[in-house]
C-alpha cells in the first residue's frame, strides 16, 4: 500500500497531522519545516500520489487538504487486520485460561 509507505516518513506524518486541523497552503506547510520548498513539495507529492491529500488552486496558491477516501481505504485495511487478530487473540486467551497452572515461578 502506497499510503503506508508515504506515512512511514516523519515529515509526511507531521504534514498529515497539520492538515487534520484544516486546509493549509503549500507556503504555510513549508514554513513549519527547516527544509527547502522543493523538498516540502516532494513530500506533498508523495502524499498526493498515495491518495492521502488533495490539492486545489486558489489564485496563485495551492491549498492542501486531507482526502477522506485515502484514509477510508487505510481504515478498511486495518479493520480486516483487526478481525484477523481479534479471533486469534481470543483463542490464545481461551488456551491460556485452560492451561494447567504448574505453580512454577519464572
Amino acid at each position: 500500500m502506497n499510503a503506508f509507505a508515504a506515512l512511514a516518513d516523519p515529515t509526511r506524518q507531521q504534514i498529515v497531522e497539520m492538515l487534520a486541523a484544516g486546509e493549509r497552503s503549500a507556503g504555510e506547510i513549508a514554513a513549519q519545516f527547516a527544509m527547502s520548498g522543493p523538498a516540502v513539495s516532494q513530500h506533498l507529492k508523495v502524499l498526493r500520489e498515495a491518495g492521502l491529500i488533495t490539492v486545489r488552486a486558489d489564485a496563485q496558491r495551492r491549498i492542501y487538504a486531507l482526502d477522506p477516501r485515502g484514509f477510508d481505504a487505510l481504515d478498511e485495511w486495518l479493520r480486516r487486520i483487526r478481525r484477523f487478530w481479534g479471533g486469534r487473540l481470543d483463542e490464545l486467551e481461551r488456551r491460556l485460561r485452560a492451561a494447567p497452572d504448574t505453580g512454577e515461578a519464572s
